[in-house]
């Protein structure tokens, strides 16, 4: 496919950004089957969080072809042949992992109103329902989001300027996937969707990782490509699960348990590769500390934020505390990570524990230099649960650059969970 062109011709006509329901994260499928089960009634709101206030998304972004494009996405469906894959695939070994049930309630789901208001030179944007409804609006909202800036941006470029643009941009990625070719045994997955340029280049960076990778290439979050260019559909859970449970605790007592009520609910419907920890929600130190003997068990551990070796090493030093071989279990890292980093960390733990790489926004949104005042440089855009049945939800995280919630809540979940001072790294996307 010439993107370069299709580029060109988006000024001409509205060109929908997200094609399908399923042009989404695999683990928000899954998350939203959970929820659909054990929380049908509980009304939570998700919130847009620009925290890189140096771009101006309101004055890049035309506030008409923001709401077209989400009320295009309203008018999604699943299609039979969506339907079918869901319904008929082998995730994770599972046959039949969307249950009669809650395949029969999403062919009949259209996404809830959203609030879109001009706030200085941002965007509020919130989107307000039944958890199961409202938190299928994160992913494509900010799909919308980050390709609108990128064509504000490329409108600005002629013909010839795109194919250049794209050549570099290919150029590049296939350096980065030429570097890893050299890794043995290498595992990296696609987490790149909700950060991606566009929808067009992560499915060109999936097709270019699984000729360049091979095996090594395990698969991608985003369940439409996994349909499309038949690789596995990665994913398992989110920070969202026990931000919301914590958010309806009656008490400290309650508070201190949720994050385990989130595990024990998952392994009640979930096992084997599914069966993936991430702890950082509310500090992981504390989460480890604390967790019963049932969760030595589980696959592995997805860390996500804090320094990703010191990290590493305060898991595999869980692992062995509790008697287990870390040589069995499972690391996936997926923070902001690009090639000189997935090497690092590949070199240092390889051979200690299985590895694998969950590689975001570098992956597919890495145009970085190759706009005028690098206008196509990525940067951190969240849209995160904000509120649940009324109470505001609470991100603590291993990194406080990246916690969220009102002050006092967050002093609170910082006694109640027992997290001290934490180094403050920087957010890049």
């Amino acid at each position: 496919m010439d993107i370069a062109t299709r580029v060109y011709n988006h000024r001409w006509k509205l060109d929908p950004i997200v094609r399908s329901l399923i042009d989404t994260d695999f683990y928000k499928l899954l998350m939203c089957q959970s929820v659909f089960t054990s929380h049908f009634d509980t009304r939570v709101t998700f919130q847009l969080i620009n925290r890189a206030q140096d771009v101006p998304l309101a004055k890049l972004i035309d506030e008409g072809e923001l709401r077209a494009q989400l009320d295009h996405i309203r008018a999604l469906s699943l299609s039979r042949g969506e339907s079918t894959f869901l319904r008929g695939n082998t995730f994770y070994g599972k046959r039949q992992m969307f249950r009669p049930d809650f395949m029969k309630w999403f062919e009949g789901f259209r996404l809830p109103p959203y609030h879109l208001e001009r706030v200085g030179d941002q965007y509020e944007l919130t989107f307000e329902g039944r958890w199961c409804e409202a938190m299928l609006w994160e992913i494509p909202a900010l799909a919308v989001l980050m390709e609108l800036r990128s064509r504000a941006v490329l409108d600005q470029m002629k013909r010839f300027e795109l194919q250049v643009l794209y050549a570099r941009a290919m150029t590049r990625l296939w350096g980065k996937i030429k570097t890893l070719q050299g890794l043995s045994g290498v595992r990296i997955a696609d987490f790149g969707t909700r950060r991606r340029h566009s929808f067009l280049w992560q499915d060109w960076c999936v097709q270019a990782m699984i000729e360049g990778l091979g095996e090594g290439f395990v698969g991608t979050s985003n369940c439409l490509i996994a349909m499309r260019r038949e690789v596995e559909a990665i994913g398992t859970n989110a920070h969202e699960l026990p931000m919301v449970y914590a958010a309806l605790a009656e008490d400290d007592a309650a508070l201190a348990q949720a994050p385990y009520r989130v595990l024990e609910d998952w392994q009640a419907e979930h096992s084997g590769n599914l069966r993936i920890i991430l702890p950082d929600t509310f500090g992981t130190a504390g989460l480890l500390a604390h967790a019963p003997d049932w969760l030595d068990g589980w696959t592995g551990v997805r860390i996500d934020s804090g320094d990703p070796f010191a990290m590493g090493e305060q898991v595999i030093d869980w692992w062995r505390a509790r008697g287990q071989d870390p040589r069995d279990k499972l690391i996936i890292f997926s923070d902001g990570l690009d090639v000189d980093q997935i090497c690092a960390l590949h070199a240092r733990f390889a051979g200690q524990v299985k590895l694998s790489f969950g590689w975001g926004t570098l992956l597919t949104n890495d145009f970085r230099g190759f706009a005028p005042d690098d206008g196509l440089a990525p940067f951190s855009l969240v849209c995160k649960a904000a509120a649940a049945n009324g109470r505001p939800t609470v991100k603590l995280s291993d990194n406080p650059a990246k916690a969220m919630g009102p002050p006092e809540q967050i002093a609170r979940y910082k006694r109640v969970f027992g997290v001290g001072d934490q180094p403050v790294l920087p957010v890049q996307v």
